[in-house]
């Protein structure tokens, strides 16, 4: 800077210069571009000089063919914050849209550097003349113009030299780096073709690295104080591997900042632009910012983020099915006929979508060969049908896919709602062919008198505590009432000394087949419900002596200092069995015969229940599943199914033949 140059003060706010000098790499030196375009620029080129010992980086020059702007106007321009000559005009002369109008963009300059000069060339009456403007990072309220002078070349423009640079700042030289720069400027750079960016001697150049051309979809208007604001959505997909970024964008197709946002769309990369003026007019405010993102702007996201996984899923439900059109025709498809359940058109979607994405992320899978591709798709199909889950396995374990696209697909299927329907199928199914298998093994003469209760039954109800109601877990099995106590010495007195067993009259202790309990609150305070189930084996009927049990159990509770009257416990108690004699059905009606209770009080409950009237409850709380989900359950894949599951605790009850006896009638009548 030459001795004669003007000073002049600059008003500037503390809190916003911090803000500006601390922007990211990318973002500050986009700004130093969108000036140079803004200023009707044709060719912006950005370069890096390594000059000093360590090789490191010293200098960043962008340099642009703009207009540049007269000296007259060099100290109103940086004289007050805001002091843009943009806005008065929306504009250039040549007709291209402006970028920024607030005059604040300079600043991110010192994100890169602790000086910046403004090396400016510009015809004013048929004459060429060039200065300088010179701002340092450690007094920016002093700003330097040098006099006029005759340019040495008779080409308008700006220079910026960001000198004493912060970083060495690799980023602007990398894939990553110069993808970030093709995703700034893709729409800008798409509405005017002759526009060329340069950095480090690459061309920013979305147009070779996009797939087709952008895709615009109409959003719901932002709705303010102020009014309507249009809203739209820009897609524009990308060959290689993008962050996949949402940018806030003024109406024009500006970003102005960006969404931290994640989308689960595995085998596609993007970028998506929303654009408004309403986020102008937030960031005119001072307001644009994810700490401080608007309630209307958030909404806008959420609508964005929405509208992108539906164009994408539709995107790779069309892949799909050109991809199924071919295995179709190499009859390698693992599917016949057509779909007719809801479950099976899921189970087909779902099944198409994967396999495609397994395709297009592994395409040397199965080979080339038709049977080695059959055999993977008969695996995907398999385990889909399994659940989903079981996808994970077979993708980790079989397939051998990375371990990032193995997340890619888990959150596929954690995103769509048809897995959320297989899955529900495949539960609400599974345990009807429980219910139906549990009934045969209780009501069949043969099958009951084989079955135990304590070594059988009782442990295959202790997995299957969905039965009692999905609110409770399995607490304790086969455990006495002091150790019960125990577990909820928490909700009595934790400085209780538990070391004396709880007194059943006619026993030293009592023990309790299974207990499930539930935590929930009322009223804002934590209640325990527990539930005590004493199992009977199906030949025994419900006497008195069962009945007795069972109440002596509700008294020892009642009647327990270390229980009584504690209002944070509830207690109910269900004896069950295949039926109950006439004396226990007398006891019923005289206490509440709708509920079927023998006994209860301010804490707890005592119920008689059948295993009919238990398996009952459950079918008609599934029933609405089961019209919706159109499955039915065979006896003969029940009996599979249960024998499947709970093969070592059935042993000697049930085994092979009975499915393929139960199957074999069904066909018959069939």
């Amino acid at each position: 800077m030459v001795d004669n140059a003007e000073h002049f003060p600059v008003e500037v706010q503390p809190d916003f210069v911090d803000k500006q000098t601390r922007a990211k790499p990318i973002p500050a030196l986009s700004e130093l571009i969108w000036n140079g375009l803004d200023a009707d620029a044709t060719r912006v080129s950005v370069e890096l000089e390594y000059g000093d010992l360590a090789g490191g980086l010293s200098k960043i020059v962008v340099h642009d063919n703009g207009k540049g702007f007269p000296r007259s106007e060099a100290k109103d321009l940086f004289k007050n914050l805001g002091g843009s000559w943009k806005r008065g005009t929306r504009q250039t002369l040549s007709g291209r849209q402006i970028h920024g109008q607030e005059g604040k963009g300079r600043y991110k300059a010192f994100a890169l550097g602790r000086a910046v000069t403004w090396h400016v060339t510009h015809e004013e009456a048929g004459k060429v003349s060039s200065f300088e403007v010179s701002l340092f990072s450690n007094n920016l309220t002093d700003v330097a113009v040098t006099p006029p002078r005759t340019a040495a070349r008779l080409e308008t423009g700006v220079t910026v030299a960001v000198s004493d640079v912060l970083h060495d700042f690799r980023v602007f030289e990398t894939e990553e780096g110069l993808q970030d720069m093709a995703e700034t400027f893709a729409l800008y750079l798409a509405n005017y073709p002759n526009v060329r960016i340069e950095v480090a001697g690459h061309r920013v150049d979305p147009a070779t690295a996009m797939v087709g051309e952008p895709v615009t979809i109409d959003l719901e208007p932002i709705m303010s104080d102020e009014g309507s604001h249009p809203a739209s959505l820009q897609l524009i997909e990308w060959k290689s591997a993008t962050k996949r970024t949402l940018y806030l964008c003024s109406a024009d197709g500006f970003p102005l900042d960006t969404s931290e946002t994640r989308f689960h769309v595995p085998g596609f990369a993007f970028s998506a632009y929303l654009r408004s003026d309403y986020i102008s007019r937030l960031q005119e405010k001072g307001l644009l910012g994810l700490a401080e993102l608007d309630p209307r702007l958030a909404e806008a996201v959420d609508q964005s983020r929405e509208a992108i996984k539906r164009y994408f899923r539709d995107r790779a439900a069309a892949d799909a099915k050109s991809i199924v059109d071919e295995w179709k025709a190499e009859q390698v498809y693992p599917f016949e006929g057509e779909p007719v359940t809801t479950v099976e058109k899921a189970e087909r979607q779902v099944f198409e979508i994967v396999a495609a994405q397994v395709q297009r992320i592994a395409p040397e899978i199965g080979g080339g060969s038709k049977k080695g591709k059959a055999l993977h798709l008969r695996m995907l199909k398999a385990a889909l049908e399994r659940g989903p889950e079981e996808l994970q396995l077979i993708l980790r374990e079989v397939l051998d896919l990375p371990v990032a696209k193995q997340k890619e697909l888990g959150a596929l299927l954690q995103e769509t709602s048809l897995s959320s329907i297989i899955s529900a199928a495949k539960t609400v199914g599974d345990r009807l062919k429980f219910l139906t298998a549990l009934e045969m093994i209780i009501y069949d003469p043969e099958k009951k008198g084989r079955l135990k209760e304590r070594t059988q039954l009782h442990k295959i109800l202790a997995q299957e505590t969905w039965l009692f109601g999905e609110e409770y877990n399995l607490w304790v099995s086969d455990l006495g009432l002091r150790q019960v106590l125990r577990r909820h010495k928490e909700h009595l007195d934790p400085s209780l000394v538990i070391d004396e067993p709880v007194k059943v009259l006619g026993q030293r202790t009592a023990i309790v087949d299974l207990m499930f309990s539930a935590q929930s609150k009322r009223h804002l305070a934590e209640e325990v419900e527990n539930l005590i189930v004493e199992l009977k084996a199906p030949g025994v009927d419900i006497g008195w002596k069962e009945t007795g049990q069972i109440l002596t159990y509700f008294d020892a509770v009642e009647n327990d200092d270390r229980f009584h009257r504690v209002k944070k416990v509830r207690w109910h108690y269900i004896v069950i069995s295949n039926d109950y004699d006439s004396k226990t059905a007398g006891l019923i009606n005289s206490v509440d015969a709708e509920r079927r209770l023998i006994g209860r009080s301010a804490t707890g409950t005592v119920q008689v229940m059948t295993w009919g009237e238990l398996i009952q409850e459950n079918r008609a709380r599934l029933l609405f599943f089961q019209q919706r989900l159109e499955h039915s359950a065979g006896e003969g894949e029940a009996l599979k199914y249960l024998h499947e599951k709970h093969a070592a605790l059935l042993k000697g009850v049930v085994d092979e033949s009975d499915w393929v006896e139960a199957e074999a009638a069904a066909e018959a009548l069939a």
